[in-house]
């Protein structure tokens, strides 16, 4: 067993962390490191040994109390007893080893040691997804569309059990049915998937020649999918049990669909918001207008002021899309304005320009040169 210095360190948390906190951070270096990912890497599972002595200490109260008071742990003199590695002389692993197999799903019936062999596990289905394309419109309105999925479904033949009709699986008689083995790791143990069944719990002799053995048959399912006001660009819209069957008796997975929507020619998305490019004319931005400009339902009458430079964004609030989870709620419209300036000009419009130079004939750059100013 490593000897770790300070577990606080080991598992990357505060010393004032709470003990969910302590547990999220064990288990997200357990994932990574656990030498079922890592069956070559000897720097991992060394890794892995010194995470699990640190959460050893810092997973129990009392143990994390006392270490807080100036103990030391693993490899030496220990203020914990012997179940970390002090007088008694060991490290008590079960209560660890019924954590692994929790947080890597390989708990079975029978648990660790359990009497006897045990049926085999119930398997949750796998999550699908599925990706559908929406006008603009739609996606700020909502809608309803028909969905062809391919996915699973229980073999008819022989029921989802993976055998021929007449037999039945057997509990595997390595793991009996627990699905998981229980592996030395010098003075603790760790629990792996089975290595003859594969962590099913259970041996099929005879698999069912639909299916061969897998339970399931592939095909492709329907469904009419309700697509809620406000969607955008990659919204994930859940359908829950739609997924792939489980196996044994475990609870289908999820549907998740995933929005695309086409662009506008007029709105352009920002958030929870949409923004409109106005052009105006040279007089409208001097003198101010009322102009029409376009909203989701229709059009408006809005207020330019006069002097009205480029850039200037004006918002109508509430007439914006809905808002995901909230029916209630809506975005804001902004419109930003942009100046329109003709690429040529007419006679008549040259005459006028030069007529307007005439009467506005400051230089508006001459703060940009201070010096040239004051001299």
């Amino acid at each position: 067993m490593a000897t770790v210095t300070d577990p606080y360190k080991v598992l990357g948390v505060d010393r004032k962390a709470s003990q969910d906190d302590i547990k999220k951070a064990y288990r997200k270096l357990a994932r990574k490191y656990h030498p079922d990912r890592n069956p070559d890497d000897s720097s991992a599972e060394a890794r892995f040994k010194e995470i699990s002595a640190a959460y050893d200490v810092l997973g129990d109260p009392e143990k994390r109390k006392a270490h807080d008071r100036g103990g030391a742990f693993a490899g030496g003199a220990n203020p914990f007893g012997s179940g970390a590695g002090g007088p008694g002389g060991g490290f008590d692993a079960s209560g660890f080893s019924d954590i692994l197999s929790n947080l890597f799903g390989n708990s079975r019936g029978g648990g660790r040691g359990g009497p006897g062999p045990s049926a085999p596990r119930a398997e949750r289905g796998r999550d699908l997804e599925a990706e559908v394309r929406l006008s603009f419109q739609d996606a700020v309105a909502g809608t309803q569309l028909s969905l062809s999925v391919p996915t699973s479904a229980m073999c008819g033949t022989c029921r989802g059990t993976g055998a021929k009709p007449g037999t039945n699986p057997k509990v595997c008689p390595r793991c009996q049915g627990r699905g998981v083995e229980q592996q030395g790791q010098g003075l603790f143990s760790i629990s792996q998937p089975c290595s003859l069944c594969g962590g099913s719990g259970a041996i099929i002799e005879e698999p069912c020649p639909t299916c061969q053995g897998t339970g399931a048959v592939r095909t492709v399912k329907k469904y009419k999918v309700n697509i809620p006001a406000g969607v955008r660009e990659g919204s994930r819209v859940r359908l829950a049990g739609k997924g792939e069957p489980g196996r044994n008796g475990g609870p289908p997975g999820d549907l998740y669909v995933i929005t695309h929507v086409d662009a506008s020619p007029v709105f352009a998305r920002k958030g929870e918001h949409l923004e409109v490019e106005v052009p105006l004319t040279i007089p409208e931005a001097l003198r101010g207008a009322e102009i029409e400009v376009p909203t989701l339902s229709g059009s408006k009458r809005l207020r330019v002021k006069p002097g009205t430079k480029p850039g200037t964004v004006q918002r109508l609030r509430g007439e914006g899309p809905p808002k995901l989870g909230d029916k209630k709620a809506r975005g804001d419209i902004h419109y930003r304005f942009v100046l329109d300036v003709p690429d040529k000009l007419t006679r008549e419009q040259e005459a006028a320009v030069e007529e307007l130079s005439k009467v506005m004939n400051g230089n508006p750059r001459a703060k940009l040169f201070p010096r040239k100013a004051a001299a």
